[in-house]
């Protein structure tokens, strides 16, 4: 039976089920994107004959869940496709590519205790502004993780642990497992309300990698810090700080910086604010290296942060292991209660300079326009115009002396309805 028919049969069996409280407890709901883009210098900076790429992506999900007292589970099925990506040649797109069929969340939950919980399977983790634990939602798939997680909830706190171990499959003897995938993931995650406009959280990360492909050594990176939001009707100000230690892959001692804060005032309908990040970065690389300082995001938001056009997705590669700052202002406009647009500039620079990368810090300014329409409660209608004017620095790094304007363009709708 292919996940077609498993998920078929469950939605017959609880549709014809005839126990009156279990329709109270089962519910289906559907999340349907499609996203047109114009690509024309998203991601990486285009040479100026370059012809722009236009596409349709789709992604379609449905989540089956039951709660009861002591019991939650969760199923979520999707398939993510590109139109006229199909494998059979159709002008009607009718053949569906079933290679993007996939298991986004698969997992139940176990209450013990007055409200404690444990998790196990498939599922999202995303923890405060999800800086380094995300689902990931701008991209096609989402993220979602394997892992079992501890939830222990108190009246003004919460408590939770969770652990991850990977293997490439079922075998004998322990086999070996790709050096570019995180192999342990474990993690501690503390949260309390100071106050009705304060909350603290503590976070702990530790993540481990082998050595290389045909390795089982495993090299053990840890990070600790903490996040804090003050919100009130009109003001809202966030930040956070993480310190990363341990060993990188290489077995290098690691000691590396992360830090953000936001502040945001809103005036009426008018909201302004202005933010900072900081990442650190190498001043030197390979055999020269004694301490590696680049910070590492793990499994943190990219689209959310550093700019929409996503120029600055792998740290590593699109700064030459230099870091990052980001410096940016943001405004948005609420017109009714439907209806919002955003504007936000970002001015990027290099943390460090270092034998990779050029020998000035400037990488340019990216402007990021959006608008948000809802439509009604089951969608809403997302809009984007983004554009980045680069620096000499940063052509140098994407390879290009005389460059396009560098652009991208969507339009995103959203249909999430309760089916049930």
């Amino acid at each position: 039976m292919n996940l077609k028919h498993l998920f078929l049969a469950v939605i017959l069996f609880f549709v014809c089920f005839e126990n009156q409280s279990l329709y109270a407890q089962f519910s289906v709901d559907a999340n349907i994107r499609n996203r047109f883009e114009i690509r024309n210098g998203y991601q990486k900076i285009i040479p100026g004959n370059a012809v722009p790429a236009a596409f349709m992506h789709q992604r379609t999900r449905l989540s089956f869940a039951y709660n009861s007292d002591n019991l939650k589970v969760r199923i979520s099925p999707q398939d993510v496709r590109i139109w006229g990506d199909e494998s059979i040649t159709s002008s009607t797109g009718v053949f569906g590519d079933e290679a993007s069929l996939s298991l986004y969340e698969g997992y139940s939950e176990i209450k013990f205790g007055s409200d404690h919980w444990i998790s196990v399977g498939r599922q999202e983790l995303k923890y405060d502004n999800q800086r380094l634990l995300s689902v990931r939602n701008w991209n096609y798939y989402g993220l979602a993780y394997d892992a079992i997680v501890l939830k222990m909830n108190f009246e003004k706190c919460k408590l939770h642990a969770g652990t991850s171990w990977n293997s490439m499959g079922a075998s004998a003897t322990d086999i070996f497992y790709p050096s570019n995938r995180i192999k342990s993931l474990s993690y501690a995650w503390y949260n309390r309300k100071i106050t009705e406009n304060l909350q603290v959280s503590i976070l702990h990360l530790s993540s481990g990698l082998t050595q290389t492909d045909s390795t089982n050594t495993l090299r053990f990176r840890h990070t600790t810090g903490f996040y804090s939001i003050y919100k009130t009707d009109k003001m809202q100000i966030w930040g956070n700080a993480y310190y990363q230690y341990g060993k990188n892959q290489q077995n290098t001692k690691v000691s590396a910086l992360l830090v953000d804060a936001e502040a945001t005032y809103s005036f009426g309908n008018f909201c302004s604010g202005i933010g900072f990040s900081y990442l650190s970065g190498n001043s030197k690389t390979g055999i020269n290296q004694t301490t590696d300082q680049l910070f590492d995001l793990f499994y943190g938001a990219r689209h959310g942060f550093f700019g929409h056009i996503d120029y600055f997705s792998n740290i590593p590669s699109s700064t030459k292991q230099g870091g990052l700052n980001d410096l940016y202002y943001l405004l948005k406009l609420n017109i009714g209660s439907k209806i919002s647009i955003n504007n936000t500039g970002h001015y990027f620079m290099l943390s460090q300079l270092n034998e990779l990368t050029p020998n000035n810090k400037n990488l340019g300014y990216e402007n990021d326009l959006t608008a948000k329409i809802k439509i009604a409660s089951w969608g809403t209608l997302d809009l984007g115009y983004l554009f980045i004017l680069p620096t000499e620095s940063l052509k140098t790094m994407h390879g290009v002396n005389k460059n396009g304007f560098c652009q991208f363009i969507y339009a995103q709708l959203l249909i999430s309805p309760k089916l049930f």
